[in-house]
């Protein structure tokens, strides 16, 4: 049987898929989980918890950072637990979210409804909790504009001394509305930034994926570098 180009490229794709990093998103039959910041529901014991995530273009050692994310019949539930003693803030009073969210220390979250990244839509959370939000296109075709439905999602944070921790729900119905839960799989990045101090009193950023997307520089918006959540029971 003669093999076409198109062939080979679906098996591509399709190899690509089968080999994705995957994480299962265990589920909660009864109540939700209560946000209050610190990660306490007790809920959160049933959640596996992912610790691997690298920095693959940074020799320098990275903290830990612990991931967890449980599913109801209503939401799904993601957790950050990051090591962190000297958090970065950018305080600044500008009202550009890139300015202020965008350099400082965060967790990011990216779910595509394609492998073509088109679109995409993104979740970028400082530990104050200020949120980033966006929806993105191929070639860092970003609409800061746009915005998760502020009823379909709910973000608290709380620090500590050593730590810092992100709590998020996000509707069901809002990851259908936008294509992004399929049959029961959502594929997704998850990453971290930090801020380093220089010695000249900048500071520059480390970047944290939980999948090496393979790349010379650093690059999330990238369909390398993207994992698949899977719910299971």
């Amino acid at each position: 049987m003669e093999i076409s180009y198109f062939h080979v490229i679906f098996f591509i794709i399709f190899l690509e898929l089968k080999l994705m990093k995957t994480y299962n998103v265990a589920h909660i039959a009864s109540t939700n989980i209560i946000l209050s910041g610190k990660g306490d529901d007790v809920q959160w014991d049933k959640a596996t918890e992912m610790t691997d995530f690298c920095s693959p273009w940074d020799d320098a050692p990275i903290k830990q950072i612990a991931f967890k994310a449980l599913w109801s019949e209503s939401h799904l539930y993601l957790k950050f637990q990051v090591e962190d003693s000297q958090i970065h803030l950018n305080d600044s009073k500008s009202t550009i979210c890139t300015e202020t969210i965008g350099e400082s220390d965060r967790v990011e979250l990216f779910f595509r409804s394609n492998d073509q990244l088109n679109p995409y839509y993104c979740l970028e959370i400082d530990p104050s909790p200020r949120v980033m939000d966006f929806k993105a296109k191929p070639n860092n075709d970003f609409d800061f504009n746009w915005q998760w439905p502020s009823e379909e999602l709910s973000v608290k944070s709380h620090i500590s001394k050593t730590h810092f921790t992100v709590e998020i729900a996000l509707s069901l119905k809002s990851l259908k509305a936008l294509d992004l839960l399929k049959n029961n799989v959502i594929e997704t990045g998850i990453y971290r930034a930090k801020y380093n101090k220089q010695a000249n009193g900048t500071y520059e950023p480390t970047w944290i994926p939980w999948v090496n997307p393979q790349t010379e520089t650093p690059n999330f918006h990238i369909a390398s570098s993207f994992g698949k959540l899977v719910f299971v029971k």
